[in-house]
């Protein structure tokens, strides 16, 4: 199996103790390259590179740190992988100049990237305009007409963005969000997308009363990615469990011997990314080292 780590580490991006100016010197000589080589140089491979590092780091997604990135996916045999803008977007408001906004935000980004030849780009389909209608006090009967009209919004979104890029759907990856897991597999099944399923989303109940096995079963067709770490259990009811995930795998409720054996039973052979910091991503390593150690590839062989 291949596991990957995201970029958008905050112990490299921001490091403790500098001053502010210390601060604007080291995001003005920040590279991409040198970060990504960082997490590489740990056994990671995919690297899951964010777009919304540019929100930080402006020249991280310019076309000399593309071809910088491409250089180094080279001469090192790497892989990527693309997280699509979530922060200050909203690709399924029902404000359409907003989502026009969104879109092109969007559509910019994949451009930009496609010279990497990305394995996966993931989107969140909808965005946190979305959840809090999703948890809005409001009457059982107008839910499920709200939430429709933020899923045709995101489904009007993505259709244009796979025109404007020309990429083929299966290569866009929608993620398990704070948002119905239904609607979500509803929508990749109308555009023919593929899923990332997040495990601990779902673990802290981010996309409804649903267990993890059943969202993977009910996904597993269309899985091209997933979003690896641990969380709590909230139960079948439909409670979230905030700050609950994004934690090293052993220390919540994953079965992860059980989750990887499915895995590989079903020949899943895309990235599964660690959404963690170096240290919880090597520590979920070396739990994986006594559940399910054949799992490992050669990078992490001890």
């Amino acid at each position: 199996m291949r596991f990957g780590i995201m970029e958008m580490q905050m112990s490299f991006l921001a490091p403790a103790g500098l001053s502010p100016q210390q601060i604007i010197q080291y995001v003005g000589a920040f590279d991409h390259r040198s970060h990504v080589a960082r997490l590489a140089e740990t056994g990671f491979d995919p690297i899951e590179l964010n777009s919304d590092l540019a929100l930080f780091f402006p020249q991280s997604f310019t076309s000399i740190s593309m071809e910088n990135l491409l250089s180094y996916k080279q001469e090192h045999g790497l892989t990527y992988t693309v997280h699509l803008p979530l922060w200050s977007i909203e690709p399924s408001t029902p404000q359409a100049a907003v989502r026009q906004g969104s879109l092109r935000v969007l559509i910019d980004t994949v451009k930009a990237t496609l010279p990497l030849d990305p394995e996966v780009f993931v989107l969140h389909a909808t965005g946190a305009l979305a959840a809090e209608f999703y948890h809005m006090k409001m009457p059982e009967l107008a839910r499920p007409l709200v939430l429709a009209q933020f899923q045709n919004n995101a489904q009007a979104t993505i259709e244009s963005l796979l025109t404007e890029t020309g990429l083929d759907s299966r290569r866009l990856a929608i993620e398990t969000i704070e948002f119905p897991f239904d609607l979500t597999l509803e929508l990749a099944e109308r555009l023919d997308l593929s899923i990332c399923l997040d495990t601990g989303h779902i673990l802290v109940g981010f996309s409804g009363p649903i267990g993890l096995f059943e969202a993977l079963e009910r996904c597993l067709t269309r899985l091209a990615e997933v979003h690896l770490h641990d969380g709590a259990w909230q139960g079948p009811e439909h409670l979230i469990g905030y700050g609950k995930d994004h934690k090293p795998l052993g220390t919540g409720d994953l079965d992860v011997g059980l989750f990887l054996d499915r895995l590989d039973k079903a020949g899943f052979k895309g990235p599964l990314v660690l959404e963690l910091n170096p240290a919880e991503a090597l520590a979920s390593i070396e739990f994986i080292r006594k559940v399910r150690p054949q799992y490992l590839p050669p990078s992490f062989q001890a």
